[in-house]
């Protein structure tokens, strides 16, 4: 039986309120009571104690779901092996992330395929792992539109195709739960009113949509938008664009890269106002140089050019970030003025809900995964646990580097 974690005087961020000086207790990778001090009873001495007694301003919140990244600390997810799948899990508790959709991206048939075997085989071994949990593959593209491709290799671009979509999930052991495509392409539309029977989130994205069409498109089924403002219809005065239509539809959850680079902060807070913090999911589209010094790193099959916190091809196009979830956070309170509350919403609960696994991640609440974040008074990470194990200590980082 693994040891029993109890954190004490603690302030704790569950689902609709604070719990100021709380104590917290995560056993067998659960989340095993938590409240305030007052209730607190000393337990025996097969426990591990956290007192932050001494620290009024830590915080624990649950751990953040980041449902769009390629990479990170050097893998990436279409590097089509084990090894860097357990990278990625291990690298991305550093910035509060305890579970994760690996991200393809648009590339040859094959190299798709090896990805999505590779990550269905990661998935089924990984208990082994200590680290954040591989929830799952996004497919992002390659059914897309090649006007709006950004950093996604136009060669390999092709029409919705539901009969590859079935051997690539098969191929994935059913492992793809959500796929950002263009239904306004050829087979478009099809592949995304399949995807939503089969209980596959569809998010509409590197999509030159009209407005009119993206309301067609979430009677169809659509439930996201992916990365919003970055490689789609903008909004204008007479044509709204997926960017208008998304502002409008309640029934689209916005991907948000809050990075200062991908998106003004201006319009982070202009989406806020329009799209409220149930509707927003912070993600960070990150790449394998994520975490890595300046320098030239793959993309699929391009040379990305990494320089002072932007990612970018040869020709000056984005190409993903290397935000840190904790990142989006602080970013998210400079330039929104929301509450840190809200800001851990769109990191936890809304992306849990959005992937139906809301009822073990996304909030601290008893029964649900011992994936819990421990915050200093500035918002950095200090410790991680996933599913109850401390996997990040940033506190002995620090010890280490004075």
């Amino acid at each position: 039986m693994e040891r029993v974690n109890v954190l004490t005087n603690i302030n704790l961020y569950i689902e609709k309120q604070t719990i100021e000086k709380g104590f917290l207790i995560l056993a067998d990778g659960f989340i095993h009571s938590f409240g305030p001090m007052k209730d607190w009873a000393e337990p025996d001495n097969s426990y591990d104690i956290l007192d932050f007694s001494l620290q009024p301003h830590i915080k624990a919140v649950p751990g953040f779901i980041d449902i769009h990244t390629h990479g990170a600390g050097g893998a990436d997810a279409m590097d089509g092996n084990y090894d860097s799948f357990e990278t990625m899990a291990k690298t991305l508790p550093q910035e509060g992330t305890t579970s994760f959709l690996a991200t393809t991206m648009t590339q040859s048939k094959e190299a798709i395929t090896k990805s999505l075997e590779n990550a269905g085989q990661y998935i089924l071994q990984q208990k082994k792992v200590r680290g954040a949990e591989v929830l799952g593959v996004h497919l992002e593209g390659p059914f897309i539109n090649p006007d709006m491709a950004g950093a996604q290799p136009k060669e390999h671009i092709m029409p919705g195709d539901i009969s590859l979509f079935q051997k690539w999930q098969q191929a994935a052991n059913q492992q793809i739960k959500l796929v950002t495509l263009a239904p306004e392409q050829e087979g478009g539309a099809e592949l995304l009113n399949y995807l939503d029977k089969q209980g596959i989130v569809a998010s509409i994205g590197h999509s030159n949509a009209s407005c009119h069409e993206v309301d067609t498109f979430v009677q169809a089924g659509a439930k996201q938008v992916t990365h919003l403002f970055n490689q789609m219809s903008g909004l204008h005065h007479r044509e709204p664009g997926v960017v208008g239509a998304c502002f409008l539809e309640d029934k689209l959850k916005a991907e948000l890269i809050v990075d200062g680079i991908h998106v003004d902060p201006r319009i982070v807070n202009l989406t806020l106002q329009q799209k409220s913090s149930e509707n927003i999911i912070l993600i960070t589209d990150s790449i394998r140089a994520k975490g890595l010094e300046n320098g030239i790193y793959d993309l699929g099959g391009q040379d990305v050019y990494v320089e002072n916190g932007r990612a970018s091809l040869v020709d000056g196009t984005l190409a993903g970030s290397l935000l840190r979830m904790d990142e989006a956070i602080r970013n998210m309170l400079e330039f929104t003025g929301c509450s840190l509350a809200d800001a851990i919403k769109m990191a936890s609960l809304n992306p849990a809900k959005q992937l139906n696994i809301d009822d073990r991640k996304g909030s601290i609440a008893v029964g649900k995964d011992a994936d819990i974040v421990i915050l200093n008074d500035k918002n950095r990470v200090m410790l991680t646990f996933c599913r109850g194990q401390l996997v990040y200590n940033g506190m002995e980082e620090k010890n280490e580097n004075h």
